[in-house]
């Protein structure tokens, strides 16, 4: 059987989205924030359950926590690239935001929260690092006044991109926690919890290496994390097809297009999924983006 991939959102929230892994989810909450946000507890708002397979495959896999102060966290993995994926980070943090406001509650009991997204894409190409943290602040003098929102994007291809990569050429990167969690999520494939390198020898990625490797699915998540593995494939192979024929139009423009006509084809296939399962269209057009005249095509 394949090897399980901790990139997928289903197999992503089963190792780091229950209570008896919430040491794993501290620490790479703590290998994210800053100082002032460290976590020493949490408790999780939407927990992994299983049973939501029987429903609802096709769930969204966030991880949803707080802390003991009260913050608010939102995690994310998102393993294929989607169009104005800004905009649906902007639009999780405000739901965890709002959320913690009740009915005649005072403004004033609302903590921050943070949203981290985990893509499996370069979503910012203007820069070369993979961690980005990003605040409201004054235009001109830089104040940071709205402090309450903060955004973290990490970008897995900028920390490996490479299948050729050896473990020694991941041990070289590794100089924090958060690239010992990235070596993890992106070359899980070479590290053995029993005979790690000094710079990875750490308990919690040992749990974490350990859960990955015994996990076991029912046939529901099975099913779950099969298609979600089918639409990034097919989203994947579309890219690559249609880069090579962007060669003769310049490759720019043909990983352009290439990513637009996976993205369609991924969300037909989600789309006849949900379709299958007696989905709303409504729903469907919702998480999928297409119209409804185009679901009702299918």
């Amino acid at each position: 059987m394949e090897r399980i991939s901790p990139r997928v959102d289903l197999a992503f929230k089963k190792i780091f989205g229950v209570e008896e892994n919430k040491d794993l989810l501290i620490s790479l909450i703590n290998s994210i924030v800053g100082a002032e946000d460290q976590v020493s507890e949490v408790t999780l708002l939407n927990p992994y359950n299983p049973k939501n397979f029987k429903t609802d495959k096709l769930s969204i896999l966030d991880i949803k926590a707080t802390n003991q102060d009260g913050k608010r966290f939102n995690i994310e993995i998102q393993i294929s690239d989607e169009a104005d994926y800004d905009k649906r980070a902007l639009y999780y943090w405000a739901k965890i935001y709002t959320e913690q406001l009740k009915v005649a509650e005072d403004y004033s009991k609302l903590s921050k929260a943070i949203g981290i997204h985990i893509l499996n894409f370069t979503s910012i190409p203007e820069v070369k690092k993979y961690h980005n943290v990003f605040h409201i602040t004054e235009k001109e003098t830089g104040l940071l006044y709205f402090k309450d929102l903060e955004l973290h994007t990490i970008e897995l291809k900028k920390f490996s991109d490479s299948s050729d990569e050896e473990l020694a050429d991941i041990v070289a990167k590794v100089k924090n926690a958060l690239d010992m969690w990235l070596a993890f999520l992106t070359r899980n494939d070479l590290l053995i919890a029993d005979n790690l390198p000094k710079e990875l020898n750490d308990p919690n990625l040992k749990k974490a290496i350990n859960l990955l490797s015994v996990m076991n699915f029912t046939p529901e998540e099975r099913e779950a994390y099969e298609d979600h593995l089918k639409w990034l494939r097919i989203e994947a192979n579309t890219i690559r097809n249609y880069e090579q024929r962007g060669e003769i139009r310049g490759k720019a423009e043909g990983r352009a297009e290439g990513k637009a006509e996976g993205r369609v084809e991924r969300n037909i296939e989600i789309a006849k999924k949900m379709l299958s399962k007696n989905h709303s269209i409504a729903d469907i057009s919702d998480f999928t983006g297409l119209s409804p005249e185009e679901i009702s095509k299918l």
